[in-house]
């Protein structure tokens, strides 16, 4: 599933060609409401979480690309093509293998915690006050904080050298500093370089990110450690399969 840096990337790669664009038709299928923009103009281009955001005078388009979803300006009509907009400029095309993704109208964002590449320290130490559960299972919460997923998870724990079990409330200031400056760090990396294509994942344009060829854990099970050469384990954390060195990430 596209995590904060791959919604980022769509978000920069349509931006300049959506902005001020003007919708003339739309059409779309099951969960892909896309009629009330018949008619719009888009006025900004943004990203809320893993949402990708269509602002209009009268409300918002949130797209949500879950497993398999791609949106595409002037990209080539497939069979998986579920949803097309039309504009004085162009047009944008949603495919979607698999129909996991969903095209909301709403005047309102969804209630989520707070962007990890805006909230401070101090806020983010405050998240973790009194919480009992496991550290990957909260990370991955997104009304604890929005955007994160599987993929970068492992990869800022790796980063901060915790385990992916650890108890939330006990981690102290130096490795909640520590976790926030590789939140951050592996967020930011990850936007310059596209993002991560490790499965269908291209960007606005049809591109496909580089940072997965940078990953230090995520999918590396049975591969040496980067820092110390320790075979890379791989576990279950909140159903998902979770990546770790257990010498570098102890408990």
């Amino acid at each position: 599933m596209p995590e904060l840096p791959e919604v980022e990337t769509v978000v920069r790669t349509l931006r300049p060609c959506l902005t001020g664009r003007r919708i003339l038709a739309a059409t779309g299928g099951t969960h892909l409401t896309v009629e009330p923009v018949i008619g719009q103009t888009i006025r900004q281009v943004t990203r809320y979480g893993k949402y990708i955001v269509l602002h209009f005078d009268a409300g918002m388009l949130l797209v949500h690309l879950r497993m398999t979803g791609k949106l595409l300006y002037d990209g080539a009509r497939t069979p998986y093509t579920r949803a097309e907009f039309v504009l004085d400029q162009g047009i944008l095309l949603y495919d979607d293998i698999r129909r996991f993704g969903r095209i909301t109208w709403t005047a309102d964002y969804p209630m989520q915690g707070p962007d990890p590449l805006e909230v401070s320290f101090a806020d983010f130490a405050a998240l973790f006050d009194g919480r009992q559960g496991r550290l990957k299972s909260l990370l991955l919460d997104q009304k604890f904080l929005r955007g994160l997923g599987n993929i970068y998870v492992d990869e800022a724990l790796f980063r901060a050298r915790l385990h992916p079990v650890s108890i939330a409330a006990k981690l102290g200031r130096p490795r909640l500093q520590r976790l926030y400056e590789a939140v951050q760090k592996v967020l930011r990396e990850a936007i310059t370089l596209g993002g991560s294509s490790v499965s269908d994942y291209v960007d606005g344009n049809g591109d496909r990110g580089s940072f997965q060829e940078f990953h230090r854990v995520y999918r590396r099970t049975g591969q040496p450690c980067a820092v110390c050469g320790t075979p890379i384990e791989r576990m279950l954390v909140a159903q998902r399969g979770t990546h770790f060195c257990p010498r570098c990430q102890r408990p």
